[in-house]
Formats: structure tokens, sequence, C-alpha cells
């Protein structure tokens, strides 16, 4: 009988607990309403400005537009943002453009153009062949597509130029693919990205015949071609052209770090710094590609305190606004220099955390504030 009553007596806690838990769900405010407000114009006077606002992973619609708002006050009229196939087309042909329609809403309303980053994150049921077993591709790498799913790719970019078209002008084909990490931990195949550009290239034209392609976004490293992490950017950007690639982007996405090297460092074949760009502009122009643009889609500098390839604080904002200065006055085909990355919605307890310039909690940091005034005169 003891027994029994315990029974029913810890059963009537259960039911009391659960009640105030369902209580306190029940007295939490509900998610503040996100009223863009006005539509608004960004006012600079150095339209080369532009951010990676790494925007794919923040979940409050108030946050997303806290920090879009941040950019438009910062003076850069244009973003790069991450669209990850795996997050938008989780079956095949189920498209999911919920969050994605936000981010590029919001960032019209603030007067910003979108440059859209396609591809990285592959679904599962795209990471093995037609036909294979979907277990398998939930076990692979997210960044492994095989050959015979380029075809798949290809039709999601289509999908999202279609459903974005007058509204996002611009895509990038992929990300860093002479980086290992990047191309599904395979040995990295500029003949092979060519075919993958080509058929995104093709696609994406037909969904929006003035769309911008951007073929490349290639990493600067000087990894020879033995390596199994990544191949020298020069020499991937050389085969390419030989792989048929150069009808099939509109302009070259380039990333152009400076490391330790102030921005007026003389480019050299055997040196990563900022304007190793300009020996990318060499290549295109040997292949009859002069006047296509080059987009920076993302470049800056880290003041991290224990990483070796980072810079003083000061150094970092002096460098980052030369930088700019540079570009606008030597670079006339460079269109944006865009700063990676403005914010981070978590802390990643890395040197990386030493690129943003607004912390996860949206406090301006003195490099947000300098290119802000720099902006502004």
């Amino acid at each position: 009988m003891k027994v029994v009553q315990r029974m029913r007596r810890y059963r009537g806690w259960g039911a009391r607990a659960l009640l105030l838990v369902l209580a306190c769900f029940a007295l939490q405010p509900p998610p503040p309403l996100v009223v863009p407000g006005p539509p608004q114009v960004v006012r600079t006077q150095h339209p080369i400005v532009c951010t990676h606002t790494r925007l794919t992973d923040e979940v409050e619609p108030w946050k997303v537009l806290r920090t879009l708002e941040m950019v438009r006050a910062m003076g850069a009229p244009t973003l790069v943002e991450y669209f990850p196939w795996a997050y938008h087309e989780g079956e095949p042909n189920q498209f999911n453009w919920t969050h994605a329609e936000m981010r590029v809403d919001f960032a019209r309303h603030q007067g910003l153009t979108v440059i859209a980053r396609l591809g990285g994150l592959v679904p599962a049921w795209a990471r093995v062949p037609p036909g294979g077993d979907a277990a398998e591709g939930a076990q692979r790498v997210d960044t492994f597509l095989p050959e015979e799913r380029f075809a798949d790719f290809a039709d999601y970019v289509y999908a999202f130029v279609r459903h974005f078209r007058g509204r996002v002008g611009h895509v990038i084909i992929w990300n860093e693919p002479n980086v290992t990490l990047e191309w599904g931990f395979r040995p990295v195949d500029p003949g092979a990205y060519a075919r993958l550009l080509k058929m995104a290239y093709t696609r994406a034209k037909a969904a929006d015949p003035e769309v911008v392609v951007l073929g490349g976004a290639l990493a600067p490293t000087l990894e020879p071609a033995t390596s199994e992490l990544a191949l020298n950017d020069l020499i991937y950007l050389e085969r390419l052209y030989a792989a048929g690639a150069g009808a099939y982007f509109d302009a070259l996405a380039a990333h152009a770090y400076g490391l330790k090297f102030p921005p007026e460092e003389p480019p050299a074949p055997d040196v990563l710094n900022f304007r190793r760009v300009e020996l990318l502009r060499a290549i295109m122009n040997a292949n009859g590609d002069s006047a296509k643009p080059i987009y920076i889609t993302e470049s800056g500098w880290n003041d991290s305190p224990r990483w070796t390839h980072a810079v003083r604080p000061l150094a970092r904002v002096e460098y980052t606004l030369r930088a700019f200065e540079w570009a606008e006055a030597h670079w006339p085909d460079v269109p944006a220099v865009c700063l990676w990355a403005f914010r981070y919605p978590a802390p990643q307890r890395s040197y990386g955390d030493y690129f943003t310039l607004v912390t996860p909690e949206f406090t301006a940091k003195p490099i947000y504030e300098a290119i802000r005034d720099w902006t502004q005169e």
C-alpha cells in the first residue's frame, strides 16, 4: 500500500512539474515583431566597400534586420550572402526559400545589393550518384558532389536564380574549389569544376539572361600540384582556362587576404598578399578576358593576439582603409572589395572571431567605426 501511495504521489509531482513548465512557456513574451520600416538608401562616398554577412545560420529575424541595418549604416552598398544548397533543397525538387526570402528582402529594403554564394553544403541525397544508397550519402562529407550529380546542382542554381529574378542579380558558383576541404576532401580538379561551371552557367542564364555569374571564388594559396590540401590559385586559374571555362563566367570571384603584409606590398607568385589579385588579372588578360571584372568576395586582415598571420588592431584598421583606397585608385575593373566577415551569430572561439567587424552582441568594433567614418567623408 505504501508503495502504491508513493507512486501516486510521484505521479502527482510529475503532473505538477509538467504544469509548471507549461506555465513558464506560456509566460514567455512573444517574439518581437520585426517591422523593416520605410525603404532605405545606402549613403556612401566609397561604393567599393562590401562585406560578407554570414546570416545563413542566424535564426531570429530581428537579428538579421539589425545586421543589415548596420551594414547600410557602415556605408557598404553591397554584401555577399551564403545560400547553402542543402538548406534549401533537402529533398530533390523540394525547395524551401523561407529564410532566404527574409535575408534577401530585408537586404533590399536596406538598399543593399546581394551577391549570392551558391553551393557549399551538398544535400545527403546528392552525395551519391543516382540510384546510390542514401545512407552512404549521409555519411560522406557535406562538400562532396559526385560528377553524376553536377546537373542536380545546376538545377538548384536555375531554381534559385529564377525564384529571385529581379532581386538577386549576382551569383557565385561554388566556393574555393581549389581547396580540398571545399571539394569534398578529394584532390582538386580544375577540369571537373570547369564542367560544373558550364552546367551552372547555362542553367543560370536560362533562368535569367541578365544574371551575372561569378566563377572561381579562388582561395589564395601556394600549394603545389602534388599537395593533398589545395592547388595554387594561379595554376588553378590557368588550368580552368585550358579546360574551356572562360566562356562560362561573367566575372571572376577572388579572395584577397593581406595576412601580415600592408596592402601596397607588390604581388609575387610566391607571396600571399592583397595585391595577388593582380596576378589573376594577368592570367585573365592573357586568355582574352581583360574586359571581365573581378569581384573580391573575401578579403581583410586579422588582429588575433594568438594567430601568427595576424596584425595589431590599429594596423588592421589602417591596412583595411588603405586597401579600399588602393583598389579605388588602381583597380577600375574591381566593383567591390568584400570584407570577411561582418558578424557571426555566435562566437567561433578561434582566430576567426578576429576577422569580424561587429560582435555577436552587435557591438561595433573600432574597424567598423573607422570604415563608417571613412565612407561618410
